[in-house]
Parts: C-alpha cells; structure tokens; sequence
C-alpha cells in the first residue's frame, strides 16, 4: 500500500519560484502523470517526491507519514530516466541485479526476481548483453526491469520515452501500462506529451509556471478544462480559440467579430458578461465542418477565413483557417477538397462551444 499526499509544497531557488505551493493526492496503485511544458515545474514535483530535491515549504507524505527528512534509499521508491542510466561494463542481468545484491539478498531470491521481471518484460533472451548492444527500447525496458526487480512501493518515471522514436513511444506505453497492471504499484509519471498522458493516466495533473493547473481524469480534463492553458494543452490537434464580443440580436445574446457569428444558448447564457465586453470562445477541432455559406445558416457558429495549413494524416486532415478574430483547425474527411489560401466557411453547434473570461482565461462554460 503506497499513498501519496502533498500539502503546500513549494520550491524556490532565491528570489525564483519554482514550484509554487501546491497540494495533490496519489491513492495506492494509482497511475498519475504529471504533464506540462517545459520549465513548467513537473520534474521539480516529482524529485521532491523522490527525496532528490529538498521542498522550501510544504510536507511531503507517504501512507500519512511525513517523509521530507527521510533518505532517498529509505522511501521505498524506484525511479526510471530519460537517459536509462545503465552501467555500460555489466551485463543486462547484472544491471537489474545490481540493486538487489547491496541489499544483501540470497542468490537464488535474486536470480528468482531477475528472471521473472525479464520474463515481464520480454528481455529474457538479453540477459547477458551489453547495454551497448541493445536497442533504444530494449535498454528502456532493461532500466524498467532494474526498477521493478526490487519491488517497490512507489515507481516514479520522468520523461522515460523521450529518447524513443514515435513507433516505439506508443509500443512502450502500453508495455509501461501492462508492468503497472502486473506489479500493482502507485505510479507517478512525468511527460511533456499531453498524448501519453490522455492515454496512461488514471488522472492528469497539468502544470505551467510552476502551479498545477488542474486534476482529473483524461475525460475531465478533454470535457471541461478549468480554464483556457488546459484547454490549449490537452487535446490534438489543440482546441482553436476566438476573441469575440458579447452582442444582442433581438432578446437572444450573440457572439461577434467581423466574419464570425455565434448564438450562445444553455448555461452559457446566464454566464456572459454584459454587453460589449470581450470573450474568448473555444472550439475542439472534432466540432467544426467546412459549410458552404448556404449550408452554415443551418448552425449556431459560422466563420469565414483563409486556410492557412492542410495537414494529411490518411483517412482525415487537419485544416488550419486563420480569422480576424483568431485561429481555428477543423478535422475533416479527407475527400473534403481544401487548398492552402482557399476562402471557406467553418460552422458548428452553440452546444459545442467553451467560454473563457478574456481576461483571466477561467472557463465560464463548457461544450458537450
């Protein structure tokens, strides 16, 4: 049983704060990712977790035990990196063994532990290479193995797949996913892809400028992000945005700028600010179609731009259109004929759309 809890831990270097105070739970043998940009203060949090960076304020706790004067070793922790760290003159079985002889274990117990963690990670057959001898998967599945063999409460992994091509990444998420199944551990793990977190965690922490943003769920955060840096972060290709102002058409309020119309209808109505102000609007790439401008009278969004970029990704593209209000990217068929610098019309449903305050970005409503 491994549960974590972080109560106003903060980091500040001087004058420099990089990780502001902040509280978060990990219930046992749940999977966490921490995701953000870089310098968001995501590896920080995680190495304050670990006892490699000491917190300026805050407590550190695991299964309610204050842990913030207790030895790295002492924690009960296994960490994998970016860059494996393997010791390159042992064998694959020596390095995955290598922990487990300083603690003094029987021969047999270790050979026992080695064996069946390769077994796991099907590397059984490399055993007795060299690191120099494996292949970028190979040697993450090996420093994987170094971190399971000795059968810890907590796994922490930063960054782990960042030095693997995009095939390898995605065969080495599910393979990190089935190690988590099968060793039942509490998992905390640190990307900077907002698509290995949407499809690894059990819940995301999105962080920026050294603050968490928001927890939840992939479904959460995609749903309802609690403001516009979560809805920019997570979600691709990203959700577009729209800087509009609040206007009346007869008793019902519209969104407008110059080739932009969009009606507002529900909860969102009762949460616009008065009339004339600013609001930014959002809408996720899925919710948009390209309309002729016949056809968009039939939505409650129509907007009309200049393509800016078609992307081609087999049976769909991706069509970036800039506006005067901002910048949107529907993903359409790929039969929709469409050409850099083509004029078109982009529609969608009122029951689609995010509203941000303009000005602080907190969401004042979310589509469905």
């Amino acid at each position: 049983m491994a549960r974590i809890a972080l109560r106003g831990v903060e980091k500040r270097y001087g004058d420099v704060v990089a990780l502001a105070p902040c509280d978060l739970d990990v219930d046992d043998r749940e999977f966490v990712v921490l995701v953000g940009p870089s310098g968001s203060g995501k590896t920080t949090l995680l190495r304050i977790i670990a006892g490699l960076e000491q917190a300026t304020a805050g407590d550190v706790l695991f299964d309610g035990v204050v842990v913030n004067d207790v030895e790295v070793g002492d924690r009960d922790i296994a960490m994998v990196f970016q860059n494996y760290g393997l010791y390159p003159h042992m064998s694959v079985y020596d390095n995955m063994a290598f922990g487990l002889r300083r603690r003094r274990l029987s021969t047999s117990d270790i050979d026992a532990r080695v064996r069946r963690t390769a077994d796991l990670l099907d590397i059984g057959a490399l055993l007795q290479r060299r690191p120099r001898q494996l292949s970028g998967g190979q040697r993450q599945r090996v420093a994987l193995g170094r971190a399971i063999v000795r059968d810890p409460a907590v796994f922490l992994l930063d960054e782990p797949l960042s030095n693997l091509d995009a095939h390898l990444r995605v065969l080495m998420r599910a393979e990190i996913l089935k190690v988590h199944r099968a060793v039942t551990a509490t998992a905390v793990y640190v990307t900077h892809d907002q698509v290995e977190a949407l499809t690894m965690g059990d819940r995301i922490v999105v962080m920026n400028e050294g603050r968490i943003q928001q927890v939840g769920t992939p479904a959460e955060l995609y749903d309802r992000p609690r403001n516009r840096f979560v809805a920019s972060f997570i979600g691709t290709p990203a959700m577009g945005f729209l800087e509009l102002r609040v206007a009346r058409a007869g008793t019902a309020p519209e969104l407008r700028a110059a080739t932009v119309r969009a009606s507002v209808a529900g909860e969102a109505v009762a949460r616009l600010p008065e009339e004339g102000a600013m609001v930014t609007v959002g809408i996720r790439p899925e919710r948009l179609v390209l309309a002729t401008e016949s056809d968009a009278a039939a939505f409650d969004v129509a907007a009309s731009g200049t393509v800016t970029a078609v992307e081609m990704l087999g049976s769909e593209q991706y069509v970036h259109v800039g506006l005067d209000a901002g910048r949107l990217t529907a993903r359409v068929p790929r039969d929709q004929a469409v050409a850099v610098d083509d004029r078109v019309t982009l529609a969608a449903h009122a029951r689609h759309l995010h509203l941000f305050d303009a000005a602080g970005g907190a969401a004042l409503s979310h589509g469905r």
